[in-house]
């Protein structure tokens, strides 16, 4: 019974990294035969030297970077607080962070729109300093169900209610136990938070588009739509950067693993 099952469960891995693999495989191809009769890597080299390219993804990794900036600093006092003062309301938290895979991104930038319009009491759709950061809240409403869930999960594995005790005992303040206490306990969940939004952000399309922001996703839609093998490429350049941040949160969890001292 139990070779059955290891068979079993062989097959269905193999099964699953197939339907996985094999269109994959089938776009790199694609992407290598921009020469005809030949593999080259010609998409590749108009794609990444093609200056749009270089500015929409400059700017969706700068809005990574401040949109992680942002829902640490919103979710970690957040979760740390529920987890020690409010455990009651864990289950309303929980229900609020999940919206956002309920409702669908279109409709959160409509409101938006509707909201911080130019003849509203509070534009930020006129000025394009104002539009980024909109953009960059629409960024953090859309990762909040990644980023606090590994928050979460990161204080969770940790005794919060005495690492708080103890730093209360040495005279430190709510912003020391929280920066210098509560922070690095929870480095890996963080730091696995970060990475998904980073590849939440990279990927975005429909809150760049109809914010007009010069984003990754509307750059990929544009080129998919007028160009026949440099869409493979970028697929597969974005492929590997959504990739490379789930491999990043593998190797910093297992550092931490590592690093924490055993009972």
């Amino acid at each position: 019974m139990n070779s059955q099952s290891r068979v079993g469960a062989w097959i269905a891995m193999i099964v699953g990294a197939l339907y996985f693999l094999i269109p994959l495989v089938a776009t790199f191809e694609f992407s290598l035969k921009m020469r005809r009769d030949t593999y080259s890597f010609d998409a590749y080299k108009v794609v990444l030297s093609d200056p749009h390219f270089q500015s929409s993804f400059g700017y969706s990794v700068l809005m990574a970077l401040i949109t992680i900036v942002i829902g640490v600093l919103l979710v970690v006092p957040t979760a740390y607080w529920v987890q020690l003062r409010l455990p009651k309301l864990r289950p309303i938290v929980e229900f609020i962070t999940l919206l956002p895979l309920v409702i669908p991104a279109i409709v959160i930038v409509f409101g938006y729109l509707r909201i911080y319009n130019s003849s509203s009491w509070l534009p930020m759709t006129g000025n394009e300093r104002a539009t980024d950061l909109l953009l960059a809240f629409g960024y953090v409403t859309l990762s909040l169900p990644y980023m606090y869930r590994a928050v979460d999960a990161g204080l969770r594995a940790v005794d919060v209610r005495t690492l708080t005790e103890a730093a209360e005992a040495l005279g430190a303040g709510w912003p020391t136990i929280l920066f210098k206490v509560i922070f690095p306990n929870i480095r890996s969940g963080i730091l696995s938070g970060a990475f998904l939004t980073f590849a939440v952000v990279i990927g975005e399309f429909t809150m760049a588009s109809l914010l007009d922001r010069p984003a990754f996703g509307p750059y990929l839609q544009l080129i998919g739509a007028n160009r026949a093998y440099e869409p493979s490429a970028l697929a597969i350049i974005a492929f590997i950067v959504t990739w490379a941040s789930m491999g990043l949160i593998q190797v910093f969890g297992s550092v931490r693993a590592v690093a924490a001292p055993k009972p």
